[in-house]
């Protein structure tokens, strides 16, 4: 009987023993483990944002807009007029220019571009910047920048002074 009761005593100590082990494994694993953080991107302190940035795939007005420490991207994207409806916001571009590094010039999007931003082009005035947005309006929409050639006003001459500064968007 002794026998029996040091059998029950050694094996409710062991028991014990487990339980001790296993709650101080479940304790260090947990203390180890470390729960995802999200992304932050940061620019190290005494670097200040300023400048410009180009905003341009699925932007309303693509282009260079002023840049200042604590925009958002969302401020910077109502900057360029908002996004068309071909945005996609799962996938942004980000680049950051070396020094000295030459920039391609803006170019003007004639399928998108209001009347101001038309004349600001060389030799675009008030009534030619009228005259591309009645032949957008009339045939949909340019399908090449050869065919603003085709708008009353701007010949081969005008044409060739600002091919460079124009584009066409689907």
């Amino acid at each position: 009987m002794t026998t029996s009761k040091l059998t029950r005593y050694w094996t409710l100590i062991i028991i014990i023993l487990l339980v001790v082990i296993i709650a101080i494994g479940g304790i260090v694993a947990w203390s180890r483990y470390s729960r995802s953080q999200p992304i932050e991107i940061s620019i190290p302190p005494g670097q200040e944002l300023q400048g410009e940035i180009y905003i341009g795939g699925a932007a309303a007005n693509p282009g260079f807009y002023p840049l200042k420490a604590g925009d958002s991207i969302e401020s910077l994207i109502q900057a360029a007029g908002g996004t068309t409806g071909s945005a996609d916001f799962t996938r942004l571009k980000l680049y950051i220019p070396q020094i000295a590094e030459e920039e391609p010039p803006q170019k003007v999007d004639i399928n998108r571009a209001e009347a101001w931003l038309l004349q600001a082009l060389p030799g675009i005035g008030e009534v030619r910047a009228q005259a591309i947005i009645d032949y957008r309006q009339q045939n949909e929409r340019f399908r090449s920048i050869k065919e603003l050639t085709k708008v009353e006003g701007i010949g081969l001459t005008t044409y060739e002074r600002i091919k460079h500064l124009i584009t066409v968007a689907d």
